[in-house]
């Protein structure tokens, strides 16, 4: 069994700054891409940012050069840093990795419990 743990989140001012983690544990043999995606209110989830397991990096068009992913493989976790917030970055945000769990499949896919970001005009 996979599990995401998620921490940070929270309230912040508009122009403030938050800090997402997420560490993987279980059974891993290696981990895709990982990412953060958000959900507003009766809306799909969407992606903010991704990263591959090399270190590429993927951002919405929203929050290039506020947000910046990064991830430690060697502690499987993954990062959001989040400067320069705005009240529409107010969501639930979602971590997501692509587990490997055994040789015979690929990858699948596994998501946190989801953490609220607030921020305040």
């Amino acid at each position: 069994q996979v599990q995401l743990t998620e921490s940070g989140g929270g309230f912040a001012q508009a122009g403030g700054s938050l800090r997402l983690s997420c560490e993987a544990s279980g059974i891993i043999l290696r981990i895709t891409t990982m990412g953060w995606y958000r959900q507003f209110p009766g809306k799909p989830r969407e992606l903010v940012a991704s990263i591959s397991n090399g270190g590429l990096t993927n951002y919405d068009d929203s929050v290039k050069g506020r947000f910046t992913i990064s991830r430690d493989n060697a502690k499987n976790t993954v990062t959001l840093q989040m400067d320069n917030l705005k009240p529409e970055d107010t969501a639930v945000y979602y971590c997501n990795a692509g587990v490997v769990v055994t040789t015979t499949r690929l990858w699948d896919p596994y998501w946190g419990q989801g953490t609220r970001v607030t921020v305040s005009s």
